[in-house]
């Protein structure tokens, strides 16, 4: 297994910008949205058993997933989003082993966006927080989806605390300002994780050839 940075922040915080900055100096990214949207695509068992559990409705008439549709079946009923949990968790973690062990990069980011949420921290080797401030969020997300002010704060509230992630955080980046301000930022991360990784591989080495 590569050895794992895991990329985490609220939304709105910008942990796009940062993965595709890491992406451009040559870092595989394994992201969980990524695929936790291959797992009901067309073709796959997941969305046909989500079909059969919650009828047609939660199709678009291309055969695609209706995420609108689904979300509002489930967020009137925990009993719909356990089932659902518990059929896509296990699909999500599967590809996401699977893609971890497949990177060819020295080390390799892991996104995740709930990763305190579902105390995944302890996965990853490091874990990178992006930050920004409660304000910044709101703005961004209100812009980025179209919401409201309050829509905004429901889907913060219902997320970690900006505390609780930095709680966990072995590196943090203000992504405040201009996605450009960062890219320094994110060349003197990658040159501490390559390091961190050469490292953690030689320790691998030696704990072999004590072995024998």
């Amino acid at each position: 297994m590569r050895y794992t940075v895991a990329l985490t922040g609220g939304i709105g915080s910008g942990k796009s910008t940062i993965a595709r900055a890491f992406a451009d100096l040559g870092i595989d990214v394994v992201d969980a949205d990524v695929i936790a949207r291959q797992v009901v695509e067309p073709g796959q068992p997941a969305l046909r058993e989500i079909a059969e559990k919650f009828g047609a409705e939660v199709l678009n008439a291309d055969g695609t997933l209706n995420r609108a549709s689904l979300r509002q079946r489930i967020f009137s009923s925990p009993a719909d989003k356990q089932w659902l949990n518990e059929l896509l968790h296990p699909l999500i973690h599967q590809q996401t082993r699977r893609q971890l062990a497949e990177s060819q990069s020295l080390w390799c980011l892991w996104v995740v966006p709930l990763l305190v949420e579902n105390n995944l921290h302890k996965l990853a080797d490091r874990v990178l927080v992006v930050d920004v401030d409660p304000a910044t969020q709101l703005a961004r997300t209100m812009a980025r989806d179209n919401i409201s002010r309050e829509q905004a704060s429901n889907i913060l509230a219902a997320q970690a605390t900006r505390e609780a992630r930095l709680a966990v955080a072995d590196d943090v980046i203000d992504n405040s300002g201009a996605p450009e301000a960062v890219l320094p930022l994110v060349a003197a991360l990658n040159q501490r994780y390559c390091a961190l990784a050469m490292s953690a591989e030689q320790d691998k080495k030696h704990e072999h050839n004590d072995t024998f």
